[in-house]
């Protein structure tokens, strides 16, 4: 009679560990961890996804800041009524037409 509920005891802790396992399972696969550990395995493919990443990044920066700069340049020159800032602002404008070849 004690043997038996340590035996229901057992076999309700192993289903319960059964359980937490396929879940844990299921989780592992869903984060995509053997992917993972195998990208980290590949020092050649690591490095270039970095690489590429990036380059990419860097490009996106360098692009964004461009816009920004053109767009405050375009705000400024809008204000060239300013008394010492205006002069200057406007020669900045005039040297960024002149290396854009638009002409004035």
């Amino acid at each position: 009679m004690g043997g038996n509920i340590v035996e229901k005891q057992e076999d309700r802790f192993l289903r319960l560990l059964l359980h937490k396992l396929e879940v844990l399972s299921l989780q592992m696969e869903k984060m995509k961890l053997a992917e993972y550990v195998q990208l980290l395995e590949n020092l050649p493919r690591l490095l270039w996804i970095n690489f590429i990443t990036g380059v990419v990044r860097g490009v996106g920066m360098a692009v964004g800041f461009t816009l920004l700069g053109a767009i405050l340049l375009y705000l400024l020159g809008r204000m060239v009524d300013l008394p010492l800032i205006g002069s200057f602002i406007a020669e900045i404008v005039r040297i960024v037409q002149f290396q854009l070849g638009v002409s004035t």
